[in-house]
């Protein structure tokens, strides 16, 4: 309920209070499952949580750490999407919501830039970065963006380690299991497609839950039609007004398509395959941390993910961006988190706020 700030917030809260105060796990062992989470899909937050209560009770554990994690904010938002439907064309939301979502685009633009700077340290990566926006600005599904940019990665580390050899080139293309999707018309809201579609993002998105936009825009926006640009922007407005996994954006997405069960059905299908990918990657994790293979197909896929995350960032950002005002709103935002680092919440509270006189 105090995880304000996104997953490397939760993180420091998790070390805090199970390292330091509780002394539940070592420092080492609290690493490990850090190093853990960054290899598997999946809100990396989350996942700690998950490792920890699996590491500590087996499979009860496991249930109750995800649960308590998760449970308190999709409740929360729940009832923000709720009022959101009710009460979302009142002047005082409006201008709420028409303050927040510059800052919401500044806070994700922090991410992206901090996230790259770490995840973009050589230039093949870089130019995989580069292809990923050209592919994603072509309309490839994002599903086949990450996998390309996964075996360019791992052909890279290939050819530098045998520059004479192109014998695993072969074995390589069997990456190309994801197939391009198909552009469709609008396809009617229904449950099992819900959960499915949110099965389908929960199980290839790795790390930040940023990196989940490009997938909600990509599934829900221009192949299915059931969100417009504003709806998915007040969904990952509310994800980031909301302590807990940014994740539960997909909460709100499922609440505002079908009420309560959409949000149930959401909820678990984006959460569900964290839970699976711990209980059975523990013992596996080891040999993948140290996999160079392994290591440089992640390397290719984060690249990519964070280009999606780009690219997604700057069309949300014209939404959102209309005028002087909003613009005005989104480089304070940004400053105020360059030069005092302040907290993502501080600087949302004070947008509602400022929101809400403006138009009272």
């Amino acid at each position: 309920m105090l995880g304000f700030g996104g997953p490397a917030a939760h993180i420091a809260l998790m070390q805090e209070e199970f390292v330091r105060r509780r002394q539940w796990i070592s420092e080492a062992d609290f690493l490990d499952r850090l190093a853990a989470a960054s290899l598997i899909p999946g809100p990396s937050s989350t996942e700690v949580a998950i490792f920890i209560g699996h590491s500590k009770r087996g499979w009860r554990g496991l249930i109750v750490a995800g649960s308590c994690f998760i449970l308190p904010s999709a409740i929360l938002v729940s009832v923000l999407a709720a009022g959101y439907l009710r009460f979302g064309s009142l002047p005082q939301v409006q201008g709420m919501l028409y303050f927040i979502k510059p800052v919401v685009i500044a806070i994700i633009l922090r991410a992206v830039w901090a996230l790259s700077r770490t995840a973009i340290k050589t230039w093949p990566l870089a130019v995989i970065a580069l292809l990923s926006v050209v592919l994603d600005a072509l309309s490839v599904d994002a599903l086949l963006v990450l996998a390309l940019g996964g075996l360019a990665s791992v052909l890279i580390w290939a050819m530098k380690r045998h520059r004479a050899s192109i014998a695993l080139a072969g074995s390589a293309n069997k990456s190309w299991w994801v197939l391009p999707a198909l552009a469709v018309a609008a396809v009617r809201v229904s449950l099992p497609r819900l959960f499915f579609s949110f099965l389908k993002i929960g199980s290839v998105v790795f790390g930040s839950g940023y990196v989940l936009l490009a997938f909600l825009r990509a599934e829900f926006v221009e192949r299915l039609h059931w969100l417009t640009e504003t709806q998915l922007i007040d969904a990952v407005t509310v994800g980031q007004f909301t302590p807990g996994p940014v994740f539960t954006t997909a909460t709100f997405i499922g609440y505002i398509l079908a009420g309560i069960p959409g949000a149930v059905c959401a909820t678990l299908g984006i959460f569900l395959p964290g839970f699976v990918l711990v209980a059975v990657s523990g013992p596996l994790i080891p040999r993948i941390r140290h996999s160079p293979l392994a290591s440089a197909a992640l390397d290719g896929i984060v690249a990519g993910s964070l280009a999606l995350m780009a690219v997604v960032t700057w069309q949300l950002g014209k939404a959102a961006i209309v005028d002087w005002r909003s613009l005005l709103v989104f480089a304070a935002s940004l400053l105020l988190f360059w030069r005092f680092r302040l907290n993502s919440a501080w600087l949302i509270g004070t947008a509602a706020l400022l929101g809400w006189i403006c138009k009272t």
